[in-house]
């Protein structure tokens, strides 16, 4: 089965001939790390910030049941990312693109002030024009609508699709544009991506996760349709969203509004972004952005996570090619007895990532990593559950390009309830796949081993 789209190979090309020079990711140490996390970590509620005895004791029923520490963990990540915990949310889990798509444009079609949406990839198709459609619908009846789509996950897209919503009245803006002549500000930067998928309205509601705006998604997986693909045609894409309400969709608010801020683009209309946050549900959310050049906190979030794992790592990852200390990571917490399993794809949308990822499969299975690749569906999701109480989902890959090259958007959960909805989910991805053996693997083609060597050569532009 081969499914491919053109933007997926052009970060490789533009990579080429921007002469981009190759940047590093950080050393995350724990243990140095534990050292300056002494103190307690920071909470925020709808009056501000928590004092150090009100968050231990709002924390602490939820600290005393886990394998993983999360007092600690919780001190740790926020030394590490410099973002606190924020208190008070409501947090939904959303599987595959028409339950996703249909909460969000509910949500939509019910704004009253203002929507902030950005995508990588906006088609100009069915769910595409629908999606559109609604959004100047909105603008027309008052409410302010602001969009970043990024210029490559867009390139195959007619510029007439987005001119008619720029005439509705919405305000848009194409990331780090791919034609230097449009460029403004800070220079031409057509290796960075803008990869986040957030959808933020009136300040209240947001969304993020891995799915985009294309008809790919208007089809569920199999195993969330109950039906079974007649052909390649039919095949679903089985990904990941969150709906959250409650103060931390303040946090994602801010991350659009700075994202808009550094296009250089016009400013942002009047409207009310940020209005009295409310106490929604008691999910505890750490909202972490990345960007390009920034401070890697979702690189660092996640291999702290990995590093501090007692029990379980359960991670779904659409493209899978980990840097040497992830790899490690992943290594070590098998031989400490960490029972790791991996759900990758069986089939890509990107040949290249799929390759260079499995030429990690040896060393993985080495290590006693299981490896499971999912059948009967194109995987998008990028999850993880830890020790079943730390869990994220966002828009992040287990690759170079998301932790170095990428704006991306996480939302980290912490909490058994959460935790148990996600590892329910990997259980059943698990049961829609199969085991990959280190015999088995041993015992594959020459011709697999050599896609896997030559794309192993560009895993960093990937």
């Amino acid at each position: 089965m081969k499914i491919w789209r053109a933007q997926h190979c052009l970060p490789l090309i533009l990579a080429m001939w921007s002469l981009v020079a190759c940047a590093s990711l950080p050393t995350v140490d724990s243990d140095k790390t534990k050292a300056q996390a002494a103190a307690a970590p920071v909470v925020q509620s709808a009056n501000g910030t928590l004092s150090p005895d009100k968050a231990k004791a709002l924390l602490a029923k939820r600290w005393s049941k886990s394998t993983l520490d999360l007092k600690a963990q919780a001190a740790l990540e926020e030394a590490a990312t410099g973002v606190p915990l924020i208190a008070g949310n409501q947090v939904k889990l959303l599987f595959d693109g028409p339950q996703t798509m249909a909460e969000m444009m509910k949500a939509i079609a019910g704004a009253k002030h203002s929507i902030n949406f950005e995508t990588y990839i906006f088609d100009q198709d069915e769910l595409g024009d629908k999606f559109a459609e609604l959004l100047m619908e909105r603008q027309r009846a008052g409410v302010v609508v602001n969009i970043i789509y990024d210029s490559v996950g867009t390139l195959a897209v007619p510029q007439e699709f987005f001119d008619r919503m720029r005439k509705a009245g919405i305000h848009l803006v194409a990331f780090n544009p791919v034609n230097p002549t449009k460029v403004r500000g800070n220079g031409w930067k057509v290796n960075n991506r803008d990869h986040r998928k957030m959808l933020i309205v009136d300040g209240k509601i947001g969304f993020a996760g891995g799915i985009n705006i294309s008809d790919t998604y208007s089809k569920s997986s199999p195993f969330r349709s109950k039906s079974r693909p007649r052909s390649e045609k039919d095949v679903g894409w089985r990904d990941t969203h969150v709906r959250i309400e409650g103060p931390a969709v303040h946090a994602m608010q801010w991350l659009f509004i700075q994202n808009w801020t550094k296009q250089d683009a016009d400013d942002l209309r009047e409207a009310d972004y940020f209005p009295n946050p409310v106490i929604a549900g008691d999910k505890l959310v750490r909202i972490l952005g990345s960007e390009p050049g920034g401070k890697f906190e979702i690189y660092k979030s996640m291999l702290l996570a990995i590093q501090e794992a007692k029990k379980s790592i359960h991670i779904t990852c659409a493209y899978f090619v980990p840097d040497e200390q992830t790899l490690q990571a992943l290594m070590d917490a098998a031989k400490r007895g960490v029972k790791v399993q991996l759900v990758l794809p069986s089939v890509s949308d990107s040949g290249l990532v799929f390759h260079a990822g499995r030429a990690f499969y040896e060393p993985l299975l080495a290590s006693g990593v299981r490896i499971f690749e999912l059948k009967l569906a194109v995987l998008h999701a990028k999850t993880a559950v830890i020790d079943g109480v730390w869990s994220t989902v966002g828009s992040t890959n287990m690759d170079t390009r998301s932790f170095l090259h990428n704006s991306e958007v996480n939302v980290i959960v912490l909490g058994d309830a959460f935790g148990n909805e996600m590892e329910n989910a990997f259980r059943e991805d698990l049961r829609n796949s199969k085991e990959v053996t280190l015999a088995a693997w041993r015992d594959r083609s020459t011709v697999t081993r050599m896609k896997e060597w030559a794309a192993k050569w560009w895993d960093y532009w990937l």
